[in-house]
């Protein structure tokens, strides 16, 4: 005779419980993309380190006032 209850039942595995996660953003690799510029224009040149700092800072600024609107409106 069959077992009528649900795969995930026979198999004692237990369902995750819902989870939020954050939308992708590009916000992280323009964050990695600064520190690798900021890295290469100190051996290279300063507009290479101005051009990595500039893009860090916005990077960061963007990361962190999403994270502030995501916990704000959740």
């Amino acid at each position: 005779m069959p077992d009528e209850q649900s795969p995930i039942a026979r198999s004692k595995w237990e369902p995750l419980p819902a989870e939020h996660l954050p939308r992708p953003t590009y916000f992280p690799a323009g964050l990695a993309m600064g520190i690798a510029f900021l890295f290469w224009g100190l051996i290279t040149s300063w507009v290479t380190f101005v051009v990595g700092l500039g893009l860090f800072i916005a990077s960061l600024a963007g990361r962190i006032t999403e994270i502030r609107y995501e916990r704000k409106h959740h």
